[in-house]
């Protein structure tokens, strides 16, 4: 049985973070100059080494799922980045 305070907090940040992703979304598609603006800013699934090394090191390797990382410069401009999964863990 899960207590209902821990229960509430997980709801709590599970809709802080569904209303920080739509944020999100909605700026990349009135701001953002790349091609995944017009998908909300997603760049959808990707493996490791597909990316520029700036954007390839904080999915993979120093920024947190749930986590909003940055701004992040790579060549292409500066990033803000929320990862909603990794491997198994999810947002």
């Amino acid at each position: 049985m899960i207590p209902c305070a821990v229960l509430s907090k997980r709801c709590a940040r599970s809709t802080a973070l569904t209303s920080l992703a739509a944020i999100l979304q909605e700026l990349a598609s009135e701001h953002s100059t790349c091609p995944s603006g017009k998908n909300g800013g997603s760049l959808g699934e990707f493996s490791p080494g597909q990316m520029v090394k700036e954007f390839n090191d904080v999915v993979f390797t120093t920024g947190k799922v749930g986590q909003v990382e940055g701004p992040v410069k790579t060549q292409f401009g500066y990033h803000l980045i929320l990862i909603t999964r990794r491997g198994d863990e999810k947002m």
